[in-house]
C-alpha cells in the first residue's frame, strides 16, 4: 500500500525497489543452506502495511535490515532453527514512525519536572491547580528556600480564569523559591517576584528585540509573564539537575518514545556543544533508536552558523540533521505572526494585532544562501503566514538564478498556511511539516483567535496531497506527548475538544496520515532509501499494532496500542 505525491517517478523507484527486493531474496535462497543464510526474525500475516506498493504476508530480518518481503512461501524459505516467527493474526505491521519534528531534550528533562498540563495530558483546571501544584511540589521534595521551582504545560486558553498566572499568583505558592512556569507552547513563560529578581527584569527594563516583557495595565511594572526572547533571562528547566541525571533522563526519554512507535527522533534547537556531548554519549553507549538534531541557528553569529555543518551517517545511533531557525510564535499563545490581525488579540493589544516576528527577517533571508550553497538542511519554525512568507522569501531569494538543489528546506509547523503559500512550497521544493494536532488541542481556540475561515485552514494536509507536495506532522513533544496514533488520528478526524470538525476538507485518509510519520518523514531527512517503507534493503524498524488503521473506525484509531516496536532489527519496547 503506498501513498504517492510525486506520481511516475516515484512508482518508477518503487518498481526498481521490487526488481532488487525480488533478486535480493533470490540470492539469499539459492546460496547456501547453513545458519549464515538464515533470517534473525520473520514477521507473517495478513495485516502488512508495506508503503512501498507492494504486498507482502511475510517479511524476514537479517541483522538489520530487510532480507524479504513477499509471500509466506517465499519468505519462509530463509526461516531456520533459531529464527524467530512474529505470527501476527490481527495485528499489523508497518514501518516503524519517525519523529519529523520535536525536542527529544526537553522530552528528558520534563519527564522529571511538574506538570501542569490540562486534560488529557493532565489535571489542570485553573490558576489555582496551579499554585496548589506548586506548594505541593515544594512541601514533597522539601525543596530548598533560594532553588528554583519549574513547571511546564500550562495552557491559559483552557484555564477556569481564561487567562496566564502572573508573579502574584505564583508569589501565593512560594515568595521564598524563584518560581518559573512555562506555557504549553514552549513560547511564553510566567515568573514570581523572586525569579524576576534574579533575573534582573524591573519597571526599567526594556523589551527585547523579538520578545515582550508583558507589565500592569498602565503601567511599567512587570506582571511576570514573558514572551518570545524575553524568556531568554530565565534558567532552564535542567538548571537544578546534574550531568549523571540529565544522562539517565535521556535514555528514560528513548524508551518513552519506543513505546509509541518511535525509531527515529528528533532533537531540535539544541548548541553545538549539546550535539556535541550527545556524539560522544552515542559512542560510549550506542542509543536504541536514531536522534537527528538540529542546531539552533538564531543566537549563532554568522561565524558560528558558517562552522555548522550536518552528518551524512549516524554514530552510535546519533547525527547532526543541520540547523533550525525560530521565526515567530505560537497561535495557541497568539504570538504567531500574521499578515492580517487577529479575530481576538491578546489582553492589552489592540485591533489591528499581527503579533511579531522573534528574530530579525533580514538575518535570516542574508544567512540562506551560505546553508543552502553547501547543502546544509536547514529547518524554519513558521507558524503565522507572515512568518511563512518570509520563511518561503529566504529560500527564494537564496536559489534566485540558479539551478534549485534538492534542499528540502522545512517550514516547521506551516499552520497558518495561505493557499498561494502552499503553491510556492511546490515551486521551491519546500517540505512542510504540519502540526497537525492542533485542531484537537487548541482548534476551539484558533476559532477565536483567527475567525472560522483561517481556524479551517490550519494545517492543511489534504490541499497539500492534491498538490502533490511532500509533507510530515508532527507532535512537537514535549508540547504534547509524542504519541503517534494520535497524532494520526486527528490529522484525519481533525476534531475539537468541543466535538466540532475543523476544516473538514483538510481531513486526510488513514494512509495519507501514516505516509507522514514514515515515507514522508524519511524524505524530509533525506534518509528515504534507508527507512520509511518495509521494502528490502532498508532498516528493519518496525512498529507492530494492536489492529489494522486501514480496517478500524476513524474515530478508534487514537486507541490502538502499540504492540512491539523495532529499531535495527532489534526489539525496543514490547507491551
Amino acid at each position: 500500500m503506498c501513498l504517492n505525491p510525486w506520481g511516475t517517478a516515484v512508482l518508477l523507484k518503487n518498481f526498481t525497489r521490487a526488481l532488487i527486493a525480488n533478486a535480493v531474496l533470490l540470492l539469499a535462497l539459492g546460496g547456501t543452506t547453513g545458519s549464515a543464510q538464515q533470517a534473525d526474525l520473520i514477521f507473517a500475516g495478513e495485516n502488512i502495511i508495506t508503503m512501498d506498493g507492494s504486498n507482502a504476508t511475510a517479511v524476514a530480518v537479517r541483522g538489520d535490515r530487510i532480507v524479504a518481503s513477499g509471500s509466506r512461501a517465499d519468505v519462509f524459505q530463509l526461516s531456520g532453527a533459531d529464527t524467530r516467527v512474529i505470527e501476527l493474526g490481527e495485528q499489523a505491521l508497518l514501518p516503524g514512525f519517525i519523529d519529523a519534528h520535536g525536542h527529544f531534550s526537553g522530552v528528558s528533562r520534563y519527564a522529571d519536572l511538574l506538570d501542569l498540563s490540562s486534560p488529557p495530558v493532565g489535571g489542570i483546571t485553573s490558576v489555582e491547580d496551579i499554585v496548589r501544584a506548586l506548594r505541593l511540589r515544594i512541601e514533597q521534595q522539601q525543596i530548598p528556600a533560594g532553588e528554583l521551582v519549574f513547571g511546564f504545560g500550562y495552557d491559559d486558553s483552557l484555564l477556569a480564569e481564561g487567562r496566564h498566572p502572573n508573579r502574584d499568583d505564583l508569589d501565593r505558592a512560594s515568595t521564598n523559591h524563584p518560581i518559573v512556569v512555562r506555557h504549553v507552547s514552549g513560547h511564553l513563560l510566567a515568573a514570581n517576584s523572586m525569579a524576576l529578581e534574579q533575573a534582573g527584569i524591573s519597571n526599567s527594563t526594556q523589551d527585547p528585540e523579538g520578545g515582550i516583557i508583558r507589565r500592569r495595565a498602565g503601567t511599567n511594572e512587570p506582571d511576570g509573564v514573558m514572551e518570545e526572547t524575553a524568556m531568554g533571562a530565565f534558567p532552564g528547566s535542567g538548571a537544578n539537575m546534574g550531568p549523571e541525571k540529565l544522562s539517565q533522563l535521556r535514555r528514560d526519554a528513548i524508551d518513552i518514545y519506543a513505546a509509541y512507535g518511535i525509531t527515529t527522533i528528533q532533537d531540535a534547537n539544541i548548541s553545538s556543544a549539546y550535539a556535541d556531548m550527545l556524539r560522544e554519549e552515542a559512542i560510549a553507549e550506542p542509543y536504541a533508536v536514531d536522534i537527528v538534531a538540529f542546531i539552533m541557528a538564531n543566537p549563532l553569529s554568522d561565524a558560528e552558523l558558517q562552522a555548522v555543518s550536518h552528518d551524512q551517517a549516524y554514530t552510535g545511533g546519533f547525527r547532526v540533521g543541520g540547523v533550525k531557525f525560530t521565526l515567530d510564535g505560537s497561535p495557541q499563545g497568539r504570538t504567531a505572526w500574521m499578515s492580517q490581525p487577529y479575530t481576538e488579540s491578546p489582553p492589552g493589544q489592540s485591533a489591528d494585532y499581527v503579533a511579531y516576528p522573534s528574530y530579525n527577517p533580514e538575518a535570516y533571508k542574508a544567512r540562506m544562501p551560505d546553508l543552502l550553497a553547501r547543502g546544509v538542511p536547514v529547518l524554519a519554525h513558521a507558524n503565522g503566514d507572515a512568518a511563512i512568507e518570509l520563511m518561503i522569501d529566504g529560500i527564494a531569494g537564496a536559489v534566485a538564478g540558479k539551478d534549485l538543489p534538492d534542499h528540502r528546506s522545512v517550514a516547521i509547523h506551516a499552520q497558518l498556511a495561505r493557499p498561494d503559500q502552499l503553491l510556492r512550497f511546490k515551486e521551491l521544493g519546500i517540505v512542510p511539516s504540519y502540526y497537525s494536532v492542533h485542531p484537537y488541542f487548541w482548534g476551539d481556540w484558533h476559532r477565536l483567535s483567527f475567525g472560522e475561515e483561517r481556524a479551517s485552514f490550519i494545517s492543511p494536509v489534504k490541499a497539500t496531497v492534491e498538490l502533490g507536495i511532500p509533507y510530515t506532522v508532527h507532535n512537537d513533544s514535549p508540547v504534547v506527548p509524542p504519541d503517534i496514533m494520535r497524532l494520526i488520528s486527528i490529522t484525519v478526524n481533525r476534531q475539537t475538544r468541543s466535538g466540532y470538525v475543523l476544516g473538514p476538507d483538510q481531513r486526510a485518509s488513514v494512509l495519507e496520515a501514516i505516509y507522514a510519520v514514515t515515507q514522508g518523514a524519511a524524505y524530509q531527512y533525506f534518509e528515504e532509501d534507508e527507512k520509511g517503507s518495509i521494502t528490502v534493503g532498508k532498516r528493519a524498524d518496525f512498529v507492530i499494532l494492536e489492529q489494522n488503521p486501514l480496517l478500524v473506525d476513524p474515530q478508534e484509531l487514537e486507541d490502538i496500542a502499540i504492540v512491539e516496536t523495532f529499531s535495527r532489527g532489534a526489539s525496543v519496547f514490547r507491551r
